[in-house]
């Protein structure tokens, strides 16, 4: 038998857990992250189309999921991969059915997120494009209405099925995108839903329309780095530059 040493973690160590039908956050993430960090991925049954009463069915969903990370691990933050499904839950009721799988010191999501984001860069009026139906979206404006954040210009895709909105063209995306920044009246972008591939358009397409351009994976990504005091996304966008000029405040 041979004796062994171990040692201790050095890097922060986040869990994200997972819609069972989104095949974009986890390659988004492992893109926006930077290396010295441990991300751990589980996986939450969702249903094949986004209506209020699935989203709302993956409340008891949670803890399990939340259950399937190594149970020797404590994480710095777990992250809740769902917009809609956060807006329908509730972002406190999320972190609770979390904490009873996992051990965590912070809990976010994408609406947190976005909220914290927008206090972060000063945005008070958005433009929000969602891919889904209206009775999903119009709970997600609720939820920000009551942050203090309005979205005035609103546009959806009108889709319910998972599988079509991972499949909606970037050129589709970014098309919607500057209809609805034209309306004008806003200061800031958010393109919801995880599952929406519009990492790759960011920098471009805020640079093109000459405001703030957040999107749910971006925003989680961050506001995970920024709770568990890690560098932020090293992204061409607002909010990158936003942290690196806090960092420099602090130096």
């Amino acid at each position: 038998m041979f004796s062994f040493e171990t040692e201790p973690r050095t890097h922060p160590v986040l869990g994200l857990v997972v819609l069972q039908a989104d095949e974009r956050i986890e390659a988004d993430l492992r893109q926006l992250l930077p290396a010295p960090v441990d991300l751990l991925v589980s996986r939450v049954p969702s249903g094949l189309d986004v209506t209020p009463q699935t989203l709302a069915r993956m409340e008891a969903e949670l803890p399990r999921a939340a259950g399937l990370f190594p149970e020797a691990v404590g994480f710095d933050v777990i992250g809740y991969g769902c917009t809609s499904g956060a807006a329908q839950i509730g972002s406190a009721r999320v972190a609770e059915k979390l904490r009873v799988g996992a051990r965590a010191a912070h809990v976010t999501d994408p609406v947190s997120a976005l909220v914290a984001s927008c206090r972060s860069l000063g945005l008070r009026r958005l433009a929000l494009l969602s891919p889904y139906v209206a009775a999903v979206s119009d709970r997600l404006r609720a939820v920000l209405a009551e942050q203090g954040i309005a979205t005035p210009v609103f546009g959806s895709f009108a889709e319910a099925e998972e599988a079509r909105v991972a499949r909606i063209t970037a050129g589709s995306i970014a098309q919607a995108a500057r209809t609805l920044v034209a309306e004008g009246g806003v200061d800031g972008l958010f393109l919801s839903c995880t599952n929406l591939d519009t990492l790759p358009m960011i920098g471009a397409l805020e640079r093109e329309i000459g405001i703030p351009v957040l999107s749910s994976n971006l925003v989680l990504a961050w506001h995970m780095l920024r709770l568990a005091g890690a560098p932020g996304p090293a992204y061409d966008c607002a909010l990158a530059r936003t942290g690196a000029r806090q960092k420099e405040a602090q130096a």
